[in-house]
This record gives C-alpha cells, structure tokens and sequence, in this order.
C-alpha cells in the first residue's frame, strides 16, 4: 500500500516536471517564431510588427507580406472539414509563403519546408536573419 502511494506521488512529480518542460519549450518556440516574423515584415517594410506577437492577427500580418487580401483569413475555417480541411490549410500555408518568398526575392521552393516540422523554424529563421 505504502509503495503505491510512493509510486503515484513520484509519477505525479515527473509528470509535473514533464509539464513544465513543455511548456517552456512551447513559450520559447513562440518567442522565437514571433521574433522571426517580425523580423520577416521589417525587411518587408510591412506593420504594424506587433501583430506578429497575437496568435490570430499574425496571419493577418503575413498575408499583408505576401501582398493577399485579408479576408484569406476565413480560409482558417476550412480546417473544420473532416480529413480534407487540414490538407487544404497547408496547401493554403505554402501558397502564402510561396508569396511572401516571392516578395522577399528567395526561392519559392522554402514555402514547402515551412510545412515540415522543425524545418519550418529554420527556414524562418533564414528569411529573417539571413542574407
């Protein structure tokens, strides 16, 4: 009964640990993605740079980069369709960053890397601080 008790408590521990890791590694990919993007709209002469901090109107700032009508911005609602709708929000993510790379004079071809995990922030932070 004793170890149980013992063996719960400590998993609870390291799932709490476990928790925080995540979450700080979460916050700082955050930063690092926003810092990135604000850094993407400065070299684009693009603003207002806040909205690259607000989890919903940093999609309006890149679509301002890649020279798109803001009312792309219900296109996020297609996410709602069952099996398709994910596929039709990253075809929609390339086609933006195909624009903004296309305005930043870069390859077009990083808009597809921007679909890969971890790629994606390398590939940001290339069109950010690189030359």
């Amino acid at each position: 009964m004793v170890q149980d008790i013992f063996f719960g408590a400590m998993m609870g521990g390291l799932l709490a640990i476990f928790g925080i890791f995540i979450f700080v590694l979460l916050a700082a990919i955050y930063i690092y993605t926003s810092l990135a993007l604000m850094t993407v709209a400065k070299k684009n002469r693009t603003g207002p740079l806040w909205l690259a901090w607000i989890p919903v109107a940093n999609v309006i700032l890149m679509l301002k980069m890649a020279k798109l009508q803001w009312q792309w911005i219900f296109a996020l609602l297609i996410g709602i369709i069952p099996i398709i709708g994910g596929a039709l929000i990253m075809a929609g993510v390339v086609y933006v960053w195909w624009q903004i790379c296309r305005h930043m004079h870069k390859p077009e071809w990083y808009a597809i890397l921007m679909i890969v995990p971890f790629v994606n922030l390398v590939v940001l932070g290339y069109l950010a601080w690189g030359k």
